[in-house]
């Protein structure tokens, strides 16, 4: 469906001959870009016509998957501007900004928590139904270079505008503090064990909205204040991790923005260095941008050189080896994966802040197990799997359906069908009881590696359960 003519859109058939892409073949890349993310879209060269000579703007995501299929094809982002479509946006730069100013900053994440929430209320996907396809891996420059050569806010003290709020201003204390650590603390646990998607982990943008928010527009001290942004800065990150971990990649991108942000304004270059290698360069990673989880992954090494315990140094350099591996380059993985080895020796466990913790030996090696299966290396990746998966403990059982996929994947790799099949089953078993669009993802990956086998009994087998499983966590998502 699409809105009421304007007249010729002169941008978009200009972009669309300097792309070299006919009608007929953008609404092939943007039906399959909008299967990619659940959506079912049936645009033809008629439809396209209809853009171009009409200036018909197309509903929904529509808009956001015409620039990311045209940039495709260009080998850069295209912004809605660029093609004549800005208006279709409603709400372009929400949560991209990282502003230099500390109320600037509190105004830019309480922002993204109304919207994010008043969307999930309106159901039908919401907001992000809406921006879907606009995630750009380049709207990560400047906020990671801020970071990177800003210092700390001289203050973050505040007094409340009375106006700002829905209600009577707060005066936040450390037990309000208290509270949304031990939120995030309870959100950690949730998404271990029953994944991004499941409903106790969904209520963290409301935890963000109705508990966060109205403290962060309070009244506080510069101690208290800063103690409230690492709080904040931490659910807000858990909101991204959870949103990448069920598919939404733009709500992500945000709220890792924001994450980094409050990072800022809290003095916590060490966590503002775990956003970054932890949250953003995965996020690039996912989205098939190597170079920039190499470039985040050094950016969080550099910037929290000071303040980053031996644990998190280990997992900074674990994640800028991610970004080497996938790029196949032997050398310069291996070197990152000897330096986080070295670090992971010096670890300090009674030193390290509550949101590294999870980041352990058997960590360390899951991490060794991706870089080597992005190698090709299956038989070290599956060793690495292998101890992984053997030092995790019970309750994390996405890492543990994570870990027995890379097993899967190395089997198959080595053309060890059956075994592959058969490991691949048990994760299956284990993402059953998660709602996890990340963990489903890895188990498409290892069917798509069993293609050449596609007629054995085993991979029929394993097909099946596949099907059934991803129609129970696509039911779960929509309910």
């Amino acid at each position: 469906m699409s809105r009421e003519q304007r007249g010729p859109n002169e941008k978009l058939g200009t972009v669309l001959a300097l792309a070299g892409i006919s009608n007929a073949g953008l609404a092939r890349r943007v039906n399959d870009l909008g299967a990619q993310r659940g959506l079912t879209l049936r645009y033809d060269k008629t439809s396209v016509a209809r853009w171009v000579s009409k200036g018909m703007v197309p509903q929904g995501a529509a808009p956001h998957l015409i620039a990311a299929a045209i940039g495709q094809k260009l080998g850069r982002p295209v912004p809605l501007h660029e093609i004549g479509l800005a208006d279709a946006d409603p709400a372009p730069e929400v949560g991209l900004a990282f502003p230099r100013d500390v109320g600037q900053a509190v105004r830019s994440a309480t922002e993204l928590y109304r919207l994010d929430l008043a969307g999930r209320r309106a159901g039908g996907g919401g907001i992000w139904q809406s921006l879907a396809g606009s995630f750009a891996v380049s709207a990560y420059a400047t906020p990671a270079s801020r970071w990177l050569i800003t210092p700390a806010d001289s203050s973050v003290a505040r007094e409340a505008n009375p106006g700002e709020g829905t209600g009577a201003p707060q005066k936040v204390g450390h037990s309000d503090v208290l509270k949304l650590r031990e939120a995030a603390e309870d959100a950690r646990r949730w998404d271990s064990k029953y994944g991004g998607g499941d409903w106790r982990s969904s209520m963290v943008p409301e935890c963000l909205r109705v508990e966060a928010a109205p403290l962060l527009l309070g009244s506080y001290s510069d101690e208290v204040g800063r103690a409230l942004f690492g709080a904040s800065a931490e659910l807000t990150r858990l909101a991204g991790w959870m949103a990448f971990d069920t598919g939404q990649q733009e709500a992500a991108q945000r709220y890792y923005i924001q994450a980094l942000r409050l990072s800022q304004a809290a003095g916590d270059r060490a966590y503002g260095g775990y956003v970054l290698a932890a949250g953003m360069s995965h996020l690039a990673g996912q989205l098939g941008s190597p170079r920039e989880i190499t470039q985040l992954a050094r950016a969080a090494q550099e910037g929290a050189r000071d303040q980053a315990t031996a644990t998190a140094r280990a997992m900074f350099n674990a994640a800028e080896a991610r970004g080497h591996a996938v790029l196949g380059d032997v050398r310069s993985c291996e070197a990152a994966l000897i330096r986080a080895a070295t670090e992971m020796e010096k670890q300090e466990p009674d030193k390290d802040p509550e949101w590294i913790s999870h980041f352990t030996p058997a960590y360390l090696a899951d991490e060794f197990a991706h870089c080597y299966r992005d190698l090709d290396r299956p038989r070290q990746a599956k060793d690495h799997a292998e101890r992984a998966l053997a030092g995790h403990a019970e309750r994390h059982v996405r890492r543990r359906a994570v870990d027995t996929v890379l097993i899967a994947t190395a089997y198959a790799q080595e053309r060890e069908v059956e075994a592959a099949c058969a490991a691949g089953t048990a994760a299956i078993d284990l993402l059953a009881q998660l709602r996890s669009h990340r963990g489903v993802e890895y188990l498409h990956d290892l069917d798509r590696r069993l293609d050449p086998y596609q007629e054995t009994v085993a991979v029929r087998g394993f097909r099946e359960r596949l099907g059934r499983l991803a129609v129970r966590q696509t039911a779960a998502v929509a309910a």
